[in-house]
């Protein structure tokens, strides 16, 4: 397999490593690797950031293949301290690496080798296909068990691409996925390792005229138009969140005074 160029991820002495597994030479393997479980940070989503582009402007349109460098884990999702301490994280890095993914001008595929858990599962919903590891490693979306809410488009990937019974399940559920599950659930679109995923690109022709015409991202554009829109609104996201918010605490004050009266009447029975 030859290595096409390195982008490092410094902040953690990581690398992402272009190679083509060949022999179709469109065809373009992304391994992250930033120790110790790929966490989305900053230098991370930059990194990625830069390999994306460098393959958009410098190599011939064809398939994106995203995966790890790091066998147990595809990624472990946020750092919550580092996105504490980096103001506009989610405008300026998260939202930016989730909309490269959905509006890519080339077929995209996570090859999911290991877990990936909240921010890390998201990030592998933005891809076009996923293939997950039959044997090892879970997808989950946990964030109910440690009470950090889901921003809108954080969520609305899931709605967008999940059948609507497997959406609650993840959402709601907590639920972990083995790959097996995760395949009969929609989730996924095949089982299996690097040659699974290249019999799957070469089974749908991914990597044969699919980008070549120019208008795939504009295809996904259109088919994403309202989670794109969240992805370039997050002003306005927090907005409806606090009105939301603002509302839930009257209707709250409301329902208190509501039970007070019940049980003020219930006494004197």
């Amino acid at each position: 397999m030859s290595a096409l160029f390195t982008v490092p991820v410094t902040s953690t002495g990581g690398s992402i490593v272009c190679s083509n597994p060949g022999p179709e030479k469109n065809i373009y393997l992304l391994t992250f690797t930033s120790p110790p479980d790929n966490r989305l940070t900053p230098d991370l989503i930059n990194a990625f950031l830069l390999a994306l582009d460098i393959i958009e402007h410098r190599y011939p349109k064809g398939v994106v293949i995203t995966t790890s460098g790091i066998p147990k884990f595809y990624s472990n999702g946020l750092d919550l301290d580092v996105v504490a301490a980096t103001e506009g994280f989610l405008e300026n890095a998260l939202w930016k690496i989730f909309r490269r993914l959905l509006t890519y001008p080339m077929p995209t595929i996570s090859l999911l080798n290991g877990h990936a858990f909240a921010g890390g599962f998201m990030l592998a919903m933005y891809h076009d296909y996923r293939i997950q590891n039959p044997a090892k490693g879970f997808l989950c979306i946990n964030e109910l068990e440690f009470g950090v809410p889901l921003q809108s488009p954080m969520m609305h990937v899931f709605r967008e691409k999940l059948p609507p019974a497997t959406f609650r399940t993840v959402v709601l559920g907590a639920k972990r996925f083995g790959g097996p599950e995760a395949q009969a659930a929609g989730i996924v679109d095949g089982l299996g390792g690097l040659d699974e995923t290249l019999a799957f690109i070469r089974e749908r022709t991914l990597h044969k005229n699919k980008a070549d015409t120019g208008i795939y991202g504009t295809m996904k554009e259109e088919a994403y138009r309202g989670l794109l829109g969240m992805l370039d609104d997050h002003a306005g996201n927090l907005a409806w969140r606090e009105r939301v918010e603002a509302g839930n605490e009257e209707r709250a004050v409301d329902s208190v005074k509501a039970v007070e009266r019940f049980e003020a009447k219930a006494s004197k029975l």
